[in-house]
């Protein structure tokens, strides 16, 4: 996901509100190199895509963003068109690459977005794969004022392999609220890889309303390896049952 290194001390903190500058855990540098994905055959054409590590665990492709990049190529297939679309902590690009690729959008392009380190990455693979009229990538710090070119209370809102390092849990809620509109969806899908996890949905839950997304025939094969995909909307929201 995000793509810069937190001190040491930063993983220590009982103040989970005590966050460093920076939001990503070490990881040792890894080659660069492509990944060509076709989602299980969900893509006509693969998806070229640029795997780096040297800026973060963001140039990497994880196992959420897998799962709800097929769940919208398979369910929401039609169902995006008209609709403002932003993915959080893009990376590499996965999911939105995967949705322009594969769904009915337009007009307005799908915003990619992640720290700075991650834009290089989100334009390289934006060329691989000619979706520069679909796709915008941008930068978008959680926990601070959203940038004037992120549209506000988009349709849709995309979010995978976000909850990982329990200092960034604050901001990533803050940055939801900002997002999360009365009409608003978010299609949120990790990995429980923590106990810490668990007290993301916890804080989550008295905030947002929240679901467990139940119409995904792989549900059954990746909750075995401990993955999640859910729809936070509102509190309150009347929007329709998506």
């Amino acid at each position: 996901m995000e793509g810069h290194t937190p001190s040491p001390a930063a993983s220590d903190s009982t103040d989970p509100f005590d966050v460093s500058e920076s939001l990503v855990p070490i990881r040792k540098p890894q080659e660069a190199g492509n990944s060509s994905v076709s989602f299980d055959g969900l893509l006509n054409d693969s998806l070229l895509l640029k795997e780096d590590l040297s800026e973060g665990c963001g140039g990497k492709l994880w196992p959420a963003g897998m799962v709800l990049a097929k769940y919208l190529l398979r369910q929401q297939r039609s169902d995006l068109a008209n609709r403002t679309i932003i993915e959080l902590g893009a990376g590499g690009g996965l999911v939105g690459l995967a949705v322009a690729r594969g769904c009915v959008v337009g007009p307005s392009p799908i915003y990619l977005t992640d720290q700075e380190p991650m834009l290089p990455l989100m334009e390289t693979n934006i060329k691989l794969n000619n979706l520069s009229p679909l796709v915008t990538p941008m930068v978008l710090n959680w926990g601070e004022p959203l940038p004037d070119n992120v549209p506000s209370h988009p349709a849709v809102i995309l979010a995978a392999d976000c909850v990982y390092f329990e200092p960034a849990f604050p901001l990533l809620i803050t940055t939801l609220q900002e997002l999360i509109g009365p009409d608003s969806i978010c299609y949120f899908c990790f990995k429980r890889r923590r106990r810490a996890d668990l007290r993301f949905m916890k804080l989550a839950k008295k905030i947002f309303d929240i679901s467990e997304i139940q119409d995904d025939p792989d549900a059954e094969s990746y909750k075995r390896e401990n993955i999640f995909l859910y729809k936070i909307r509102a509190r309150n929201s009347e929007a329709g049952g998506r």
